[in-house]
């Protein structure tokens, strides 16, 4: 005799996949290229990663080969995410290779999310879509840039920016973050930390944190500040001050406050308090611990401290960023956008 339906367990399986399109143009860069499949390919088939080129044939590359995508333009309106990895810009272009890139970007579909990195963003801003907008490149193309695009707020101390529809990376390996920013956006921290870890990078860089840092290469026995981080983070649930981590480094707060900013580009109270709320988000993730108790595991004074920061950092309350990536359950197919206001990396 049949089961009857009602009595039947709910279904266990994934949605189906998140389509993810790379579109690849004359003179790209091949690390680049692979990014996307690399980093979204190890999300367990969470993503759908296809290539395209404009006219669907093979592909000239700013290296001694040429790549062959597996797809022509017409696959971009079925994607729900585009990824434009860099390409040669001459000096006397107008950031487009070829003009049937312009035409092939205007198949994607309404709504569909758009993410660039490097020279990708000459592209969006040549069909418009970054005017007024806050947006990053490589920070050695900003004049290039400024005097292509001036309707563009370029920022070019930044390793991406994310408005929702529309996310820029600068060039390289923060290609690398922004793809583990799609992940954890889209399916929270854990699978994000278990797709960084298969391809052997750190988990989470802070779009905000600076693109280029001038720094000397240490000799041998400069142990720099990367100890005393470790320190720290092992301890993150205390307080920790600035004199006890240059008492910790043995170094004057002055000299251990100069290194720590030219070995991350960030401040060490606004390190602790990234490494804090990168905690915190991931315990909200995973954990029914109250709010109060977040706080308190992290290293925030009060549940107040934390709800103010991760204000400023995400644009949401704690209770709220909970729901959000609770309501994704083992992992949405879309992306829901979200006011650039709440989304976009501050420094």
């Amino acid at each position: 005799m049949p089961m009857d339906p009602a009595l039947r367990p709910a279904s266990t399986s994934r949605p189906p996949a998140h389509k993810v399109v790379v579109l690849a143009l004359d003179g790209v860069y091949p690390f680049e290229l692979g990014i996307p499949h690399r980093v979204l390919g190890s999300a367990e088939g969470r993503y759908d990663v296809v290539t395209a080129s404009v006219d669907g044939q093979a592909v000239r590359t700013d290296a001694d080969l040429t790549v062959t995508p597996g797809h022509g333009p017409e696959v971009l309106a079925e994607a729900e995410t585009v990824v434009i990895p860099p390409y040669t810009v001459p000096a006397a272009s107008t950031g487009v290779p070829d003009p049937r890139a312009l035409a092939a970007l205007s198949r994607v579909r309404p709504g569909t999310r758009l993410v660039s990195i490097c020279t990708g963003a000459f592209l969006l801003a040549a069909a418009g879509l970054l005017d007024g907008r806050r947006a990053t490149t490589h920070w050695a193309l900003t004049d290039r840039f400024r005097e292509l695009f001036p309707r563009v707020e370029l920022d070019p101390g930044v390793l991406f920016v994310d408005h929702g529809d529309v996310l820029t990376a600068a060039g390289a390996a923060s290609g690398i973050d922004v793809c583990l920013h799609l992940v954890r956006l889209d399916h929270g921290t854990e699978v994000a930390g278990q797709v960084a870890r298969s391809c052997v990078v750190p988990p989470y860089r802070d779009g905000g944190q600076a693109q280029y840092i001038e720094r000397p290469v240490p000799s041998v026995s400069d142990i720099g500040t990367g100890p005393t981080r470790d320190w720290a983070l092992q301890r993150l649930e205390l307080p920790t001050s600035l004199a006890e981590m240059a008492a910790h480094a043995a170094m004057s707060t002055r000299t251990f406050t100069r290194r720590f900013q030219e070995e991350t580009g960030l401040s060490p109270g606004r390190w602790l308090t990234q490494q804090r709320l990168r905690r915190a988000r991931h315990l909200l993730e995973s954990s029914d611990l109250p709010v109060e108790r977040v706080a308190h595991e992290v290293g925030f004074a009060t549940a107040t401290s934390l709800r103010r920061h991760l204000a400023a950092e995400a644009g949401v309350a704690p209770s709220a960023y909970r729901r959000t990536f609770r309501a994704a359950g083992p992992g949405p197919t879309t992306t829901k956008h979200r006011p650039a206001t709440a989304s976009t990396p501050r420094r």
